[in-house]
């Protein structure tokens, strides 16, 4: 389908902006001034690594679970072909890259303000190639080989388990492996630009209907693929719309009991945690469900961001907070609301009955499983990696540089060279 097809471009394009500039802007933001060129540019690095790995063998690796030498060698700008997916293939191994590429950049924000950028350089294609890409063959290659989709069963539209999840465990393990920023949490390290925060939440939200809505599964059993096609659409941007909505009201209602001020910051984090718990639930329940999750995905993230000062843990940006928690509420939910199609209809849904809906427990052991695994995974892949670059090459800039300004000792550059005694840290004074 020509049109089919035209659609998936413009999803992709969409997701492609989710990275830059929309995380790079959300992102950057939350950061101190001194360290925000830095944030942002480890999500332009990881889209420009993890993209050239993807086409090289990361594409084969999920998609035929093949590997090694041999894919390497043979899959580079070959014939991106997928039966069944029902348009070119060149579209569909783009939509896929601008996955790998945002669930890599997604880890960065853990880390912020304290890493050197040739460590993160080291480990972006470690881990994506380790732990992203295997598991999104998990997910997403639904072979019978994949653990999660096929073996597991579980329900995964757009990728709570490989994105999600996995970026947040990622994020938790690398916080604690590269510890604390220097005077943290005695010193205030509030974000220097919520504006900025706030335009990169609203192109996230925007670019978020590409991920749901261009993750169209179609069933042969289910009708013609044209009217699976519009009621698919439909449901995925309805439940992508209305959990968002209901997490922001979650989140600040939470805020304003526990802090006595509904926060800028926190409606931007609220809009996150209800993007991430439906994606992987968008396509599985109703709108009834959709806003549920999104409540209280907004609820609990908002009370595990809290918690990270409790347990001592530097997650700079709320990584774990966020993804990994609104990844499992939202994985683990699709067991309790998941409303599967009526055959022959053309009406959509999930792929099992959910614990609310008379299904009983099993799809609901089926997605905490999935939901194990994931972590599992990501936990053990994301430490090897942590601790071999801790020991080699280190994570850390020095303390000088650090509490000076990781941009100007990282990049020669200054975010806010306002005039001009700054040059010597902007572009312009090295060149001189």
């Amino acid at each position: 389908m020509d049109g089919y097809n035209a659609f998936m471009l413009v999803a992709t394009l969409l997701v492609l902006m989710m990275t830059t500039p929309a995380l790079a802007l959300f992102y950057g933001g939350m950061t101190r001034s001194k360290s925000v060129l830095n944030m942002m540019m480890m999500s332009y690095v990881a889209m420009a690594i993890v993209g050239i790995l993807w086409v090289l063998y990361g594409y084969s690796m999920v998609f035929s679970g093949e590997g090694g030498i041999d894919t390497f060698f043979n899959s580079p700008f070959s014939n991106f072909a997928l039966d069944g997916v029902g348009y070119d293939g060149y579209t569909f191994m783009m939509f896929q890259l601008t996955f790998a590429v945002i669930t890599t950049a997604l880890i960065s924000g853990a880390i912020a303000d304290r890493v050197k950028f040739s460590a993160w350089v080291v480990f972006v294609p470690l881990w994506a190639t380790l732990s992203y890409f295997p598991m999104a063959h998990m997910v997403f290659g639904c072979t019978d080989d994949a653990l999660i989709c096929t073996q597991i069963g579980a329900q995964d539209y757009a990728g709570g388990t490989a994105v999600h999840i996995n970026a947040g465990v990622a994020g938790l393990v690398l916080a604690l492996v590269v510890g604390k920023r220097i005077g943290w949490p005695k010193e205030k390290m509030r974000p220097h630009n919520l504006t900025l925060t706030m335009l990169g939440a609203a192109l996230l939200w925007v670019g978020w209907y590409g991920f749901n809505v261009g993750s169209l599964i179609f069933d042969d059993s289910v009708g013609d693929a044209s009217t699976q096609f519009l009621n698919e659409t439909g449901l995925t941007f309805s439940n992508t719309t209305i959990a968002t909505m209901s997490a922001i009201i979650g989140w600040l209602v939470i805020e304003r009991l526990m802090h006595g001020k509904a926060t800028t910051l926190g409606a931007a984090s609220g809009i996150v945690a209800g993007l991430v718990a439906i994606t992987p639930a968008a396509g599985a329940v109703n709108v009834f469900g959709a806003s549920i999750i999104g409540l209280v995905a907004g609820v609990l993230c908002a009370v595990a961001v809290g918690y990270k000062f409790k347990f001592g843990l530097d997650d700079s940006l709320d990584v774990v907070g966020v993804h990994l928690v609104g990844g499992v509420v939202g994985t683990v939910m699709i067991g309790l609301f998941s409303t599967p199609g009526d055959e022959g209809s053309g009406v959509v849904g999930g792929l099992a009955e959910g614990l609310f809906y008379g299904g009983g427990i099993d799809s609901l052991v089926d997605q905490i499983l999935g939901v194990l695994v994931a972590i599992a995974w990501s936990g053990i892949v994301t430490l090897v990696i942590a601790l071999a670059i801790k020991y080699t090459i280190g994570w850390r800039v020095s303390e000088e540089a650090e509490v000076g300004g990781i941009d100007l000792d990282q990049h020669g550059e200054s975010a806010y060279d306002l005039h001009a005694g700054a040059l010597a840290g902007s572009s312009e004074g090295i060149l001189k």
